[in-house]
């Protein structure tokens, strides 16, 4: 089984949101804006927009967190000033750091049938550190990140390296991801079975007739993974 990170283990919207806020109020930079939500829009959709130009391939994982901050201030700052400047959020954002409560009840319930991975369009740097710090790095046999693996999800590419890192075929992967596109099209356009959690119905829109499986919370996904029968018979997914 291979698992994406944010906002599927990790609560990333609310750690970046708290760890914004409480940067931007220590950075002075509330005052400019007509409440922190405002401010906390315009973060989601610079961050947005960058990351989209890093998983095109037309930036640097470093490149990209440079210019979130760049455009959100509207400075063109040297490297070594964003780079700082980012630092301090990062030192905010880590504080608010935690794993969804459905997390390890899910894990535990998985451990001793499925083996797991993750696959992030992150960074080991960033994903490794992250996992252990939240006490789960130990739950999965590999990580593996868009920046060094030259490759990002949706691309069917990322998802069989994946699928090779545990040493089985596609078919006898699942995948779960909380994107509809990036995550849960992605992974079943790969071949894999792919599982979407919409925590929250995020997304008024899903991918009907692509995603396998549509599910809440991880608590569902036990029983969905020993019963899927998409090839007529009890499956046996890793």
């Amino acid at each position: 089984m291979v698992w994406d990170v944010d906002d599927t283990l990790f609560d990333y919207t609310t750690a970046d949101r708290e760890g914004m806020r409480a940067h931007l109020a220590v950075e002075g930079l509330l005052g400019g804006y007509d409440s922190p939500e405002q401010a906390l829009v315009r973060w989601r959709e610079v961050t947005d927009r960058q990351w989209a130009r890093f998983s095109a391939g037309e930036v640097s994982f470093e490149g990209q967190r440079r210019d979130r901050v760049r455009v959100f201030l509207e400075q063109e700052l040297p490297d070594a000033e964003a780079d700082a400047w980012f630092r301090r959020y990062i030192a905010h954002y880590e504080a608010a750091w935690s794993l969804f409560p459905d997390v390890l009840p899910a894990l535990d319930a998985l451990a001793a049938s499925h083996r797991h991975s993750v696959l992030s369009n992150s960074s080991l740097t960033v994903q490794e550190h992250k996992l252990r710090t939240l006490g789960v790095r130990d739950r999965f046999e590999s990580v593996l990140c868009a920046a060094e693996l030259g490759v990002s999800k949706p691309e069917a590419g990322a998802f069989l390296a994946a699928c090779e890192a545990l040493g089985l075929p596609p078919h006898q992967v699942a995948y779960v991801g909380d994107h509809p596109e990036i995550d849960g099209r992605g992974a079943a356009e790969a071949g894999l079975l792919s599982v979407w959690i919409d925590r929250g119905g995020v997304y008024a829109q899903g991918t009907d007739g692509v995603v396998a499986h549509r599910i809440s919370t991880l608590a569902e996904l036990p029983a969905l993974v020993r019963t899927d029968t998409r090839f007529g018979a009890p499956s046996t997914f890793g």
